[in-house]
């Protein structure tokens, strides 16, 4: 049953200059015109203060006490930096995104991946149980699930994780379990589906495409482009964790599905629409490591019980984005131009592991 909706008049976003983050804090901010938002990232390889340049032009010419967005770089897993910015002022609540998030360099970096997703959530959770947060969401995913043949994994399915990101969410998630049982925790926890949409950081597979095809590059496919996802346009994403943080009741767990498609089919959406020959734009690359062919979240929980429904189906949003994408040239090659993105781009095409 749905509790009564909340209201949160003072925020905090980490991981907040990050795709899904950045994105959230401009829902936020246009939703909730009385809410006072504070982003605390690092701004390591994908967060990017462009990401919210919009909102800074709003921002920067109010006095201090007008603003309602605020920017804070700092690392999660700096206990005196938490206590820092949480001894501030009283958080209502507590959004957190920020995580390592890509699969394919969590092959190389798996120190980092542990400290950043598991050790920074702890010592977020043990800040918000310091300060008496009132509500902690917590951005888990479906890949925690691992690989499903048939069928759908509801929030009760048990976790088989198959890489180092996969498998640090999953002990992130399982943390913040344990802190809602053991310390009272408030928190819920939203599984999100694959995301799509403005904003994305041009590794993943949907942003990589467009930018490739737009400078006639190949695009690099893992094994034969069979993996099965669901997607979700990034918007509805951002309503559905809105609609738990103000509405489920404490320790509760939602599933965010999209729809599936597998990779070679979003490809050839993508190659369709920019008018590009499929055969000539794609290149496989060997497979990751002990891939997961399938992800299949239910998400019957979050319609059911809290009313949640998908608004944006991906052939209807698809032009949109490949558009946001062409519009915003400037912002992807400028990631491109980074060293961090280079080496990482040439792992991809050659389908480096080790």
């Amino acid at each position: 049953m749905q509790n009564g909706s909340r209201d949160f008049s003072s925020i905090l976003v980490t991981g907040g200059a990050g795709f899904i983050g950045s994105n959230f804090i401009r829902y936020l901010y246009y939703t909730y015109p009385h809410a006072r938002i504070v982003n605390l990232d690092l701004l390591t390889y994908a967060g990017n203060r462009e990401n919210l340049r919009d909102i800074d032009i709003i921002e920067t010419p109010l006095a201090p006490e007008q603003r309602r967005s605020h920017f804070i770089q700092g690392d999660i897993c700096n206990e005196t930096t938490l206590e820092e910015v949480l001894s501030q002022q009283q958080f209502d609540a507590i959004f957190h995104f920020a995580a390592e998030s890509h699969v394919d360099r969590s092959f190389f970096n798996k120190t980092q991946f542990s400290r950043t997703n598991i050790d920074g959530t702890r010592l977020l959770a043990d800040a918000a149980l310091k300060h008496n947060v009132s509500r902690f969401i917590h951005i888990s995913t479906d890949e925690v699930y691992g690989s499903i043949e048939t069928g759908s994994t509801n929030e009760e399915y048990p976790f088989k994780p198959s890489n180092p990101y996969s498998t640090s969410k999953a002990g992130a998630d399982l943390l913040v379990q344990g802190y809602m049982r053991t310390r009272n925790l408030p928190a819920v926890i939203v599984r999100g589906s694959n995301n799509y949409g403005p904003y994305q950081y041009p590794e993943k597979l949907i942003p990589l495409s467009i930018t490739s095809m737009l400078q006639d590059r190949q695009v690099p496919v893992h094994g034969s482009g069979e993996h099965v996802r669901s997607w979700l346009h990034v918007h509805d994403f951002c309503r559905a964790i809105d609609t738990v943080a103000r509405t489920a009741a404490d320790y509760s767990i939602y599933n965010v599905s999209g729809e599936e498609k597998t990779n070679m089919e979003v490809l050839t959406a993508l190659a369709t629409y920019l008018k590009k020959d499929i055969n000539t734009v794609k290149k496989h690359v060997s497979d990751r490591p002990g891939p997961d062919m399938r992800y299949s979240p239910d998400s019957t929980r979050l319609t059911q019980e809290l009313g949640w429904r998908r608004l944006l189906s991906f052939n209807e949003t698809l032009g949109e984005v490949v558009h946001w994408y062409q519009t915003n040239e400037q912002w992807w090659r400028d990631i491109q131009r980074k060293p961090w993105f280079i080496e990482q781009f040439e792992r991809q095409s050659s389908g480096r592991w080790v």
